[in-house]
């Protein structure tokens, strides 16, 4: 089995997440792209990782996800903000791109750190709306994503794609 590891990370967050798939499954023959790019390589299952830019994937990602056709997909991707329900959410947009011809075998998504610059535009914005509730929380969030993606993270990626290998098998019986 031929597998391609294609992702696109802006802070290094979902750079993390593509290596440690790689890690789990380094018995196995793998393409492995830093990048989304024109000329997609042959493969049996491909693992598809974005960071998400204003609750979607990334240009380049979507672009990617919309060119495939006839294929086994796993999806990945960090985010700033958690929890199931928000990633359930971001994952209903990211559907959209993947044609249905293809076979999407499953999703994980991982909270990661922001830049700094975000902390410092919740800051002023906080000072301008010191009662905002939402802001304050948004920025426990990022304080919190500071973390992230952290040792369990990885861990939790690592089994998500050896599943992944293990439901791919199932797809072929």
């Amino acid at each position: 089995m031929k597998i391609a590891i294609i992702y696109d990370s802006n802070t290094g967050n979902t750079k993390t997440m593509a290596y440690a798939i790689r890690d789990a499954l380094k018995d196995q023959t793998i393409v492995f792209l830093d990048r989304p790019c024109d000329d997609i390589p042959q493969a049996d299952l491909y693992f598809i990782g974005s960071w998400t830019d204003k609750g979607d994937a990334s240009e380049k990602t979507k672009t990617l996800l919309r060119s495939l056709h006839h294929q086994k997909i796993a999806y990945f991707a960090t985010a700033g903000f958690k929890g199931d329900d928000y990633f359930d959410r971001l994952f209903d947009r990211v559907k959209t791109y993947i044609d249905e011809d293809n076979i999407l075998l499953g999703h994980f998504y991982c909270q990661g750190k922001m830049p700094m610059a975000t902390r410092e535009r919740y800051e002023m914005m906080i000072k301008a709306h010191p009662d905002d509730k939402n802001l304050k929380t948004s920025l426990a969030n990022f304080d919190d994503a500071m973390s992230h993606p952290d040792k369990e993270d990885i861990a939790d990626i690592k089994k998500w794609a050896l599943s992944m290998i293990k439901t791919y098998q199932t797809t072929l019986s």
